[in-house]
């Protein structure tokens, strides 16, 4: 690789499969691991934002995840998901950190999905009023949710990791994924029935 600009040496590392990435970190390769946590730490922030609810808070927690996970590394199983992996010691960290300082966790949609879903055109103000009413409405029935059913539905409607990640994000069976998924919407819904019009909930 001599003569090639920086710039394009960290292009290709960046462009390397996590499992190649892990293993030339597990021998040793500081910046192999500088690597992953560049591709992985805005997840790793809003991870743990869903648990604890603050900038600060998580900023730290995913910092220490980082560090944590690094040194566990030689107990990483070659071939496995890093990703999952990584998330599950962050959603550990941050519910530790949360019980030490005593936080309750939030989670902040964007209103980008609402923007996304009328397909870029302009909604009428009465439209407008409406998707804002709903996204309100989300918002303030997943605030309220369990810690396991927020970081369950986050994991799979806003990060959309599919069902294997899931399961070992949140270190369990798959068909638990499943169930607890289902469980998770349904308080949901509950609770949305119970802040809205059963028409904008149904809309």
């Amino acid at each position: 690789m001599e003569g090639r600009p920086l710039e394009q040496v960290e292009h290709a590392a960046l462009a390397e499969a996590d499992d190649v990435l892990v293993e030339r970190a597990r021998q040793g390769d500081a910046g192999a691991y500088g690597l992953l946590v560049a591709r992985y730490q805005d997840l790793a922030f809003r991870t743990a934002w869903i648990i604890l609810g603050d900038a600060h808070e998580a900023e730290d927690a995913a910092q220490e995840a980082f560090i944590k996970a690094y040194y566990a590394l030689p107990r990483f199983h070659a071939g496995a998901a890093f990703r999952p992996w990584l998330l599950q010691i962050v959603a550990n960290q941050a519910r530790n950190q949360r019980r030490a300082g005593g936080r309750r966790g939030a989670l902040a949609l964007r209103a980008s999905a609402d923007e996304r879903a009328s397909g870029g055109a302009a909604p009428s103000p009465e439209a407008a009023a409406l998707l804002e009413e709903r996204r309100q409405a989300v918002l303030q029935a997943v605030r309220d949710l369990r810690d396991e059913d927020r970081l369950i539905v986050a994991y799979r409607y806003f990060f959309e990791l599919s069902e294997l990640e899931m399961a070992r994000a949140l270190g369990c069976a798959r068909g638990t994924v499943k169930s607890r998924l289902s469980r998770a919407l349904g308080r949901l819904r509950g609770a949305l029935a119970g802040m809205a019009p059963r028409e904008a909930v149904d809309g």
